[in-house]
């Protein structure tokens, strides 16, 4: 039976907030539902549509599985593909299991997958998979029943102190066991802090650009985001006094500002600190890669010159480790540990305990260490190589930023070409990349792409990939 044609669907739209797997998802559904593909009927292969299409075989694939997973398709070896012949065919299948269509202001996505230029992942190829396998097989063999039961919601004893220790020489930070929470992921962090220290209708200092995700905790907590200018010396602290002077929070990345790269500088550390300290207001100091520069050592972390106890440190080890081991941690003052632990204790189950046992030993054995140094070494030859592939190829369309520090690039694009649309067309060719105007608030005119360096491998590699961009604008 010939496969049947799709000619009659609405055209895709790179450009649209639902991903392009979801929009053919979405018209082969509908046309199922609609009656014009009945039980039975043979659907082009994904190869031949992906061809059709000019998209990636992949795209295509995602878009079947969820279709096979609920029951419209059917894989039938080499009679291909088919709509289920189980379904009703007197009247149109109910749409309450279809998929949600994204809010065109939802935050970036992260596929669950490795592409090329993927935000948020470390180099894995260069993980130290074998002492991690080493490190777990013992902890497995040493585990009795104690360590069986319910892990402790604040976190396990033994890589707190780790943590503490780690803290101590690397980023400046004295504190103690107690003041170190594990949670989940930065996520997880903010919600605590939020509920801990915030209440519905407070104002919080957000950078912009800046994290989408923040923005998108606090406002499920009833908690006002206030986009907050950033310059080349980080957030401008008297613009933020101006816009909400009776702010509860600030959220800032001072190491490397998320996502344009720059530290921030003393004269703004202290005019931070000092604003807190004088409000009686928070500050959460997101360190998510500040072990991660390249033009000099890592700077101290803000919380390092805190004397007031304003600052939280909220720490990860998503992009040190990799994001699967889902493990962060929070430092919180001295005096709001009994807070904490309250609030914790009702809101966590706490982190499985085999996972901070690997952890911890990995941080005992001076593996973590090692590896730090090692991925800032890589780091700063993939940086260069990828910057450079890229310029050599894409030079007339973009203009590659050079930051300090972090584990991304940003491109800037020449003209007046859409960041979002060139996303679209970049992920429906299997390639990554997130729109910077995704992660600004209040400004305009900043078009341009962010793109992970660490997992390419050579200048040659970027330069392949460059004329992929390329092939996409």
């Amino acid at each position: 039976m010939p496969a049947a044609k799709l000619q009659k669907f609405q055209p895709l739209d790179p450009a649209a907030a639902a991903p392009l797997y979801q929009q053919i998802y979405d018209r082969i559904r509908d046309a199922i539902t609609n009656g014009v593909l009945k039980p039975g009927d043979r659907i082009p292969s994904a190869r031949a549509l992906a061809n059709e299409l000019g998209l990636a075989r992949g795209t295509i694939e995602a878009a079947y599985s969820l279709l096979a997973a609920e029951g419209y398709i059917e894989a039938r070896r080499q009679a291909g593909t088919i709509v289920s012949p189980v379904l009703d065919p007197q009247g149109p299948i109910a749409r309450s299991a279809a998929l949600p269509t994204p809010r065109a202001d939802a935050v970036s996505f992260r596929p669950e997958s490795i592409l090329p230029f993927q935000m948020g992942l470390p180099a894995l190829d260069a993980f130290p998979r074998k002492i991690w396998a080493r490190l777990g097989a013992r902890s497995v063999r040493a585990m009795q029943p104690s360590d069986m039961i319910h892990p402790p919601v604040c976190g396990l004893a033994s890589l707190r102190m780790e943590i503490v220790k780690y803290l101590q020489i690397a980023r400046g930070i004295s504190c103690s066991p107690s003041q170190v929470f594990l949670t989940s992921g930065y996520r997880q962090s903010v919600e605590l802090i939020g509920y801990a220290l915030l209440k519905a209708g407070d104002g919080v200092w957000l950078e912009d650009p800046g994290y989408p995700p923040t923005r998108e905790i606090l406002k499920y907590m009833n908690i006002e985001g206030v986009s907050v200018p950033v310059d080349e010396e980080g957030i401008i602290v008297s613009d933020a006094t101006k816009l909400a002077p009776r702010a509860r929070a600030a959220v800032v990345t001072p190491a490397h500002q998320s996502p344009l790269c720059m530290s921030l500088s003393l004269p703004r550390r202290l005019a931070l600190l000092d604003w807190a300290a004088r409000s009686k207001a928070w500050i959460v100091e997101d360190d998510y890669d500040g072990e991660y520069r390249y033009v000099s050592r890592p700077l101290p972390a803000l919380k390092s010159l805190d004397r007031d106890g304003r600052v939280l440190y909220a720490g990860t080890f998503s992009k040190v480790l990799f994001p699967g081991i889902r493990l962060a941690y929070l430092v919180v003052p001295l005096v709001q540990v009994e807070r904490f632990t309250q609030v914790i204790e009702s809101l966590s189950a706490g982190s499985p305990g085999l996972t901070q046992t690997i952890v911890a030993a990995f941080l005992s054995g001076g593996h973590f260490a090692r590896h730090i140094q090692r991925m800032r070494k890589l780091y700063a030859v993939r940086r260069e190589a990828t910057a450079a592939g890229l310029e050599s190829v894409l030079g007339k369309h973009v203009r590659i930023d050079r930051q300090p520090g972090g584990m991304h690039l940003i491109l800037r694009l020449r003209g007046d070409r859409s960041d979002r649309r060139l996303v679209a067309s970049m992920r429906a060719g299997g390639l990554y990349a997130e729109a910077l105007t995704d992660w600004t608030k209040g400004r305009y005119g900043v078009s341009g792409l962010l793109l992970n360096f660490t997992n390419i491998d050579s200048q040659r590699t970027a330069e392949n990939l460059g004329r992929r961009i390329l092939d996409s604008m």
